[in-house]
């Protein structure tokens, strides 16, 4: 696997309590100008008794100064605190709560507890719940599809101990856990093309995260290569959610040039917003048109014998990320780790008789 990434671990000499620079509570009290009671209560996530304005600031200088809690104070209160905390956004996905089942399973299994925070996709989040796990102590993160923030960034300078799951580090390097994206979209092209697909499509989010852009130029890689100057349309969708985004790509596709023979949906949720829209429109799936989806979450074998889609394994992310967070805590180097996917086919209804097995 690739290994291009920051040194992993800590600091030389530093501990996941130690005071980095040896910055302390009556430090920042003194170039924030408050109290050194405030300072703690802010640092310990009581953002109620103290001025917005008050909070920004003492915020913003623990995060400048690199402060962390005096590891004898944490002694005091247990010794190690063996929670981990996990950012993930939308949890209502049900690829993002697969992700944070496994991996609460595999944390517990291992001694730990784990804490998730839904991050919404917001870099004000993350970094709200950056700075309020780590006055709890947390003992590492996990950052599932992680957006560039301040606090991550400084999080990143201080070599604390982040695992980044599903997206990589938007800063580059650093461990990671998931699959070979673009060679799920290229599996995913292989399969609409063994299907006899000749006018294909992909529809996206307006937003495109690395993520997903991987998908599709997986895919639209692999249809050049196989079938060079085939066009392929491609129409993106806004939405909050990879349901809306799904359906309101695919209205727009379809009333410019009507519906595709086969389409990438780089994500199950999309795919499930085609259905209705071709449901709304008269359009039979998969008979009219063939979509074929990235995820393979468990819903599809109740609700969705309809949909072909690239298998992620999120069962087995859960001890990929305790196993590459306990060499980062060791100071071991650690790099990414590319769990292996398949494609699922489906079949449904007479007319998918000749699908390919």
């Amino acid at each position: 696997m690739n290994d291009q990434r920051r040194e992993p671990g800590q600091a030389s000499g530093q501990t996941s309590g130690q005071i980095s620079g040896q910055t302390s509570l009556a430090d920042i009290a003194a170039e924030a100008g408050v109290s050194v009671s405030t300072v703690s209560r802010i640092a310990n996530g009581d953002l109620g008794r103290a001025s917005a304005a008050t909070v920004a600031k003492v915020q913003r200088l623990i995060a400048e100064r690199g402060y962390r809690p005096n590891p004898v104070g944490r002694s005091l209160r247990g010794g190690d605190s063996r929670l981990v905390a996990m950012l993930a956004p939308n949890l209502d996905n049900p690829a993002m709560a697969a992700i944070a089942a496994s991996t609460e399973a595999a944390l517990r299994a291992a001694g730990y507890v784990m804490i998730l925070c839904d991050t919404h996709d917001r870099p004000d989040l993350q970094d709200e719940y950056l700075r309020a796990m780590r006055s709890r102590f947390a003992e590492g993160f996990i950052v599932v599809s992680a957006v560039a923030s301040p606090e991550l960034e400084a999080s990143l300078d201080r070599r604390e101990p982040i695992v980044f799951v599903n997206r990589r580090n938007p800063y580059g390097g650093g461990p990671f856990i998931g699959i070979d994206n673009r060679q799920a979209g290229a599996d995913a092209a292989d399969h609409l093309l063994a299907c006899g697909v000749r006018a294909p499509a992909v529809i996206h989010p307006a937003d495109l995260s690395s993520t997903i852009r991987e998908r599709v130029e997986g895919f639209l890689d692999r249809l050049e290569e196989r079938r060079p100057g085939m066009a392929v349309r491609r129409c993106d969708g806004p939405g909050g959610n990879h349901l809306d985004c799904g359906y309101a790509a695919a209205k727009r596709l379809t009333a410019d040039g009507g519906w595709p023979d086969g389409i990438l949906c780089p994500s199950d949720l999309m795919a499930y917003g085609l259905f209705r829209a071709a449901g709304e429109q008269g359009v039979r799936i998969p008979d009219d048109c063939r979509p074929v989806g990235i995820d393979d979450n468990d819903l599809n074998d109740w609700i969705a014998p309809w949909l072909s889609s690239v298998k992620i394994p999120y069962q087995r992310f859960g001890d990929a990320i305790v196993t590459s967070l306990r060499d980062l805590r060791g100071g071991n180097s650690v790099g990414e780790v590319l769990l292996p996917h398949r494609l699922v086919r489906r079949q449904s209804g007479p007319a998918m008789a000749g699908d390919p097995a």
